[in-house]
């Protein structure tokens, strides 16, 4: 089984649209051979332009661009992009719904040894909060090339989330992306449903393996396409399960599980375990040594996932 860090993946998808559309341009903030743009770059120059470390400025740049008819997909780490530029994207992108694509890497825990100023567990919450803003964080290499292909056609901001770390495909080249629809990826015997996002698609598939020598077999949705959410999706499955739990490396607070919780309390209210880093800031280490640390490793998934499905006993 193949394994390719989604930002890979999202350096070679920008440069097959570049070399299908003229209007698609990069933007970077100094560091684009760790956010990939450098693949651009060394295709066609022309069409890449590095902004220095000077997100905001970036932001402002790739709105004027847009306006001006080109597709620019701006990048930096996800830290950055979201945090530094927030105003820029809320007011210049976002306001006037230009067609920008934020692309952002190093997101969430897998920027492990950089530690916590450059770990991002916010910026979900940031940027689902924007009006008109669609959010979305591919499981895979597969997955990152058909989403890219997919905001290179739509019309409006996307905020693409990204990660450092190498990760397992779960997908094959058949496998067709929809933007806003949810993916079964495991239809499971128990009545547990996990709605995972990113690289907890795989973790949460590994928690499954786990999981089963226990007698629990709960069934693994991927959400891609965290804004908009498959609202249908998750009140079908919520419907027809005993506990529902979200999985991502992202702050439980304001993240998928909480967007998934706005939808269940108003339209089919369930029983919710929410799987991601707590109302913390994270630290150094390995990708491994953080995951399990934080609790979103594949055995602290079937661990906490166990204990529940326990007490609904």
């Amino acid at each position: 089984m193949s394994k390719m860090a989604t930002r890979e993946s999202f350096g070679i998808a920008l440069k097959e649209l570049a070399e299908k559309n003229q209007d698609v341009v990069a933007l970077n903030a100094d560091i684009s051979k760790s956010t990939k743009t450098d693949v651009l770059r060394n295709y066609d120059p022309s069409r890449h332009f590095n902004m220095g470390i000077a997100e905001a400025n970036m932001i402002g740049v790739a709105a004027g661009l847009a306006v001006s008819g080109k597709i620019p997909f701006a990048s930096s780490f996800a830290m950055f992009a979201a945090g530094r530029a927030f105003e820029q994207i809320r007011n210049s992108v976002a306001y006037p719904h230009l067609n920008v694509k934020i692309c952002v890497s190093h997101a969430g825990l897998s920027d492990g040894p950089d530690g916590a100023t450059h770990q991002c567990n916010e910026d979900i919450a940031l940027m689902r909060v924007i009006p008109g803003m669609t959010v979305i964080q591919p499981c895979d290499d597969i997955e990152t090339r058909k989403a890219m292909e997919a905001i290179a056609e739509y019309q409006g901001p996307v905020y693409l989330r990204l990660g450092r770390a190498p990760v397992e495909d779960v997908n094959d080249e058949n496998y067709e992306f929809h933007l806003g629809k949810a993916v079964i990826v495991h239809e499971g015997k128990t009545d547990i449903t996990v709605f995972a996002t990113g690289v907890m698609v795989q973790n949460s598939l590994k928690a499954v393996n786990i999981l089963n020598e226990k007698g629990i077999d709960p069934t693994i949705i991927n959400i891609h396409t965290i804004k908009p959410l498959d609202e249908k999706t998750v009140i079908e499955y919520a419907a027809k399960s005993r506990l529902i739990v979200s999985a991502e490396e992202h702050s439980i607070i304001g993240g998928l599980g909480s967007a998934i919780s706005e939808v269940l309390s108003q339209k089919c209210p369930s029983r919710q375990l929410f799987i991601g880093v707590k109302d913390v800031f994270g630290e150094s280490g390995t990708v491994e040594q953080l995951y399990d640390k934080y609790g979103i490793s594949a055995e602290k998934i079937a661990a906490n996932i166990e204990k529940a499905a326990l007490e609904l006993l």
